[in-house]
C-alpha cells in the first residue's frame, strides 16, 4: 500500500474535490476570464492583437470548449468538465514532479 503524508492527502482530497465541482462552471453565464477566442478579443476590445492572430491557426486545443464530439447534454458536458479537470491535474503533477526531480539532480 501507498503511504502518504497528511498534507499530500489533503492535497489529493482538495484537487479531487475540485474536479467533481467542475461542472459547476456549466451554470455560469458568459465566458470565463481569458477563455477568449479572436471574435471574443474582437467584441470586447474592438481589436485582437496582431500576433495572435498570426498564430492561432496553428493551435488547435485538444478538447475545445471542455468536450468531445458526441457529448452534447447536460450529463455529457459534465462528464467531459471533469475530464478535462482530471486531465488537467494530472498533466500539472506530471510536469511539477518532472521539474522537482530535474531540480533536485542538478541541485
Amino acid at each position: 500500500m501507498i503511504t502518504v503524508d497528511k498534507n499530500t492527502r489533503n492535497m489529493v482530497i482538495g484537487l479531487f474535490i475540485m474536479a467533481i465541482l467542475t461542472p459547476l462552471g456549466l451554470l455560469a453565464s458568459g465566458d470565463a476570464f481569458g477563455e477568449w477566442g479572436l471574435n471574443d478579443l474582437k467584441e470586447k476590445l474592438g481589436y485582437a492583437p496582431s500576433g495572435m492572430e498570426k498564430l492561432s491557426p496553428a493551435y488547435n486545443a485538444p478538447m475545445p470548449d471542455y468536450s468531445l464530439p458526441g457529448t452534447e447534454g447536460s450529463t455529457g458536458a459534465a462528464l467531459t468538465y471533469i475530464l478535462s479537470a482530471v486531465l488537467g491535474i494530472i498533466l500539472c503533477a506530471g510536469a511539477l514532479y518532472l521539474l522537482g526531480k530535474s531540480i533536485a539532480r542538478n541541485g
